[in-house]
């Protein structure tokens, strides 16, 4: 009765490849980035998935329309609990311009700690995880078992991964794939990471640490 999550991130979007901060503004997918997709989709084939959700966003929705071309008999579903972190102000302008606020490790310790603020016009640390917590907590309540595709963000995947365990916070690359086992007892285990099918690399990816302790998922 083991229900298997298998989170994928977005691909490669426009906003990605200039590293322009996109948070819950969208970019659509850059043509590099949906051949990485299809990729991804031809090694998730064989999955046999009973259920899939994505993020509402553009990049996510397209993201898992082509994931499911290979489960045409799997219906998604949106959740406005999957979008990306909200980074205010900051949203459709490069990256390193927030850096020059807030370097980008602190800003996801402080977030995924629950104790950030939040930025400017943008969602607090508690808020965040709060979303977070609540919507895989509702994904594991609909589905006893089988495997339920998630499709979303690269820090709103992250967040959950470290929640499971200390070595889920890495850079996610696009279209990447990671899996967790949650089992009745609702006790998660983290069973792959990051697995780079699609050889995007980490272009669109930023480096995290780890927050001690991390907002409880529980």
């Amino acid at each position: 009765m083991t229900l298997t999550l298998t989170l994928v991130r977005h691909g490669r979007t426009y906003f990605n490849a200039r590293r322009i901060l996109q948070g819950r503004c969208d970019s659509p997918l850059t043509r590099d980035g949906r051949a990485g997709v299809r990729t991804t989709a031809r090694h998730l084939a064989g999955t046999p998935f009973t259920a899939a959700w994505s993020s509402p966003s553009g990049r996510a929705v397209a993201t898992a329309v082509e994931l499911l071309r290979h489960h045409p008999e799997v219906r998604l579903r949106t959740d406005p609990g999957l979008l990306e972190y909200g980074f205010g102000i900051y949203e459709r302008k490069p990256e390193g311009v927030l850096d020059e606020v807030v370097a980008w490790p602190d800003l996801v310790t402080e977030v995924l700690s629950g104790r950030h603020p939040g930025l400017p016009g943008g969602e607090s640390g508690s808020d965040f995880m709060g979303r977070t917590r609540d919507v895989f907590t509702r994904i594991a309540a609909q589905h006893d078992d089988g495997h339920v595709l998630v499709v979303g963000h690269g820090l709103a995947l992250g967040a959950y991964l470290a929640t499971v365990d200390d070595v889920g916070l890495v850079p996610l690359p696009n279209a990447s794939v990671s899996t967790v086992e949650v089992e009745p007892d609702g006790s998660t285990r983290l069973t792959s990471v990051a697995v780079d099918v699609a050889g995007q690399g980490h272009v669109a990816a930023r480096p995290m640490r780890t927050p001690t302790p991390v907002a409880s998922i529980a």
